[in-house]
């Protein structure tokens, strides 16, 4: 479980910008990245996630589960979010 409090402060654009405006930080995520962000702003949880990767990519379950937590794990290492 992770701590996604920070995330509703970024600001997200459709190119892959990612703006932190408490640290002026700037990042860039491919559409994967920006579709996990979106989704745990919304609140949604990891298996919802996964399916919406699966859904908009042509990737197998292994690969979407390995991309989510890849993903987290950049997250973790950027500060944007921390375990619970």
């Amino acid at each position: 479980m992770i701590d996604i409090s920070k995330l509703k402060e970024l600001a997200l654009s459709e190119s892959g910008l990612i703006f932190d405006p408490t640290t002026g930080t700037i990042y860039t995520s491919n559409s994967i990245g920006l579709l996990i962000l979106s989704a745990l702003r919304e609140g949604k949880e990891d298996l919802e996630i996964r399916n919406l990767i699966l859904n908009d990519y042509d990737v197998g379950e292994l690969t979407a589960e390995r991309d989510l937590y890849d993903f987290y794990n950049q997250l973790r290492g950027s500060g944007m979010v921390q375990d619970a």
